[in-house]
C-alpha cells in the first residue's frame, strides 16, 4: 500500500479470479467503503467480530489484516487505505494461494460493508 502523494494506492490484485479491489477494474472492482470519520472507527471492531479475521497493522491511514478460510484455513490478506480526496476508503481482499476463491474475498468485503452500516 502507498499513501505518498495523491490518492492512497492498493497492491493491484493479481491476473487471478481470487482478489477483489476498488482500485480494480471489471469483475475485481468492488466499491470502496464510504469514507467518513465513523466508518473509519467502527471498521477494527467489525473486523475482529467477523471471526478467523486478525488485524495484523493499523496507522491513521491504514489497516491490515488477516482472514482464514473456514475449510481449508486458507490465509487472505485485506487492505483498507484512507483516501480523503476521493472521501472514501479503498478496499482490497486476496487470497494468498490458489487460483480461484469462489467470490469468498467479494463476499467478505460486502459483510463488512453491511456490518459497518448496522453499527
Amino acid at each position: 500500500m502507498s499513501t505518498d502523494a495523491g490518492s492512497p494506492q492498493l497492491r493491484p490484485c493479481p491476473r487471478k479470479p481470487n482478489c477483489v479491489s476498488s482500485q480494480g477494474r471489471g469483475k475485481q472492482y468492488i466499491e470502496p467503503l464510504p469514507g467518513d470519520e465513523g466508518t473509519w472507527e467502527r471498521l477494527p471492531g467489525v473486523l475482529e467480530a467477523l471471526g478467523g479475521v486478525r488485524l495484523v497493522e493499523q496507522t491513521a491511514e491504514t489497516i491490515r489484516a488477516e482472514a482464514r478460510t473456514r475449510v481449508l484455513r486458507f490465509v487472505d490478506d485485506l487492505d483498507f487505505v484512507r483516501d480523503p480526496e476521493q472521501g472514501v476508503i479503498q478496499v482490497r481482499s486476496a487470497s494468498r494461494l490458489g487460483y480461484s476463491d469462489f467470490g469468498v474475498n467479494r463476499r467478505r468485503l460486502e459483510t463488512v460493508r453491511s456490518e459497518l452500516k448496522k453499527r
